[in-house]
C-alpha cells in the first residue's frame, strides 16, 4: 500500500493514540507524548465523523482531566496543534489548555500539576515585563477559525483575514513577551500592542510580503502594494 507522506503521519499520530488509550484503560496516568496524541487524535477522529472545527476543539478539551495524567504534564503540554480534514477542507485545530478542564476520567483534583517542591517541577524563573507598546491596533477576525499570532511574527504580515491597519502595523511585532501569542477567535475584536522588531530588522519567509530589510527604500511601500494586491485586509487603509 503506498501512502502519501501525510497519510503515514496521520498513521503514526493513530497508533500513539492507541498506546494512550490502552495504557489510559488499564489505569495509567499518561505522559506528555501520549497525552498530546491522544488530544490530536480526538480531534482528527472528530473532524472525520462531521463535525465542526469548533465542536471537535471541545471533544478535545474534555478527553483528559488532570487525574489522567503524569504530574507536570498539565504544565507542559498547554496548547495542542494539529492539521485535520474537516468537511469544508483541511483546518489547523489549536487546543488551548487541553488538560486543565474537568475533562477526563480522573480524579480531576490537581495531582496531575507539580507543586514547587516536586522533583521536575517547572520552576518560574525572573520576572519579565511585556514590552511597552509603541503602537496599539484594533484587530477583527473576519474568518470563520480562530487565528493565532506569536509574539516575534512580523504582524503586518499576520492572516488575510485579519483586518486592521497594515501601514502601521509594518515593522512591528506583538508586545508580549518572547514564545507567547495573541488568539483570535472567529468574528472577535480585540486591541493589540506592537513594538518595532528589533535586530537587523529583517523579515524573510512569513507571507513573503517583504523578503528582506524591513527599512530599506521603497520596501513598505511594495510590501503595502503586494498586501493589497493579495487581498490582506486593512492594506488598503
Amino acid at each position: 500500500m503506498r501512502l502519501t507522506p501525510t497519510e503515514r503521519d496521520r498513521l503514526l499520530l493513530f497508533s500513539a493514540a492507541e498506546l494512550a488509550r490502552a495504557r489510559k484503560a488499564r489505569g495509567l496516568r499518561l505522559n506528555v507524548p501520549e497525552a498530546t496524541a491522544l488530544v490530536a487524535d480526538t480531534v482528527c477522529e472528530a473532524a472525520r465523523d462531521g463535525a465542526r472545527l469548533a465542536e471537535a476543539i471541545e471533544r478535545a478539551r474534555a478527553v483528559l482531566g488532570p487525574g489522567d495524567v503524569l504530574p507536570g504534564v498539565a504544565d507542559i503540554v498547554t496548547e495542542v496543534q494539529v492539521e485535520a480534514v474537516f468537511d469544508d477542507g483541511s483546518r489547523l485545530a489549536v487546543v488551548t489548555d487541553p488538560i486543565g478542564g474537568t475533562g477526563g476520567t480522573g480524579d480531576g483534583d490537581g495531582t496531575g500539576s507539580l507543586g514547587d517542591g516536586a522533583p521536575g517541577a517547572l520552576l518560574p524563573g525572573p520576572a519579565h515585563e511585556e514590552p511597552a507598546a509603541v503602537v496599539r491596533l484594533r484587530v477583527t477576525n473576519t474568518a470563520a477559525v480562530p487565528v493565532s499570532v506569536t509574539s516575534h511574527f512580523h504582524f503586518f504580515e499576520a492572516n488575510p483575514r485579519l483586518d486592521f491597519d497594515r501601514a502601521a502595523a509594518y515593522g512591528m511585532r506583538l508586545a508580549v513577551p518572547a514564545g507567547s501569542s495573541v488568539r483570535f477567535g472567529p468574528g472577535e475584536s480585540a486591541e493589540v500592542g506592537l513594538v518595532p522588531v528589533g535586530g537587523a530588522r529583517v523579515a524573510i519567509g512569513f507571507a513573503g510580503l517583504v523578503d528582506g530589510p524591513l527599512d530599506a527604500p521603497g520596501a513598505r511601500e511594495e510590501a503595502l502594494r503586494r498586501a493589497a494586491a493579495c487581498g490582506y485586509l486593512g492594506a488598503g487603509r
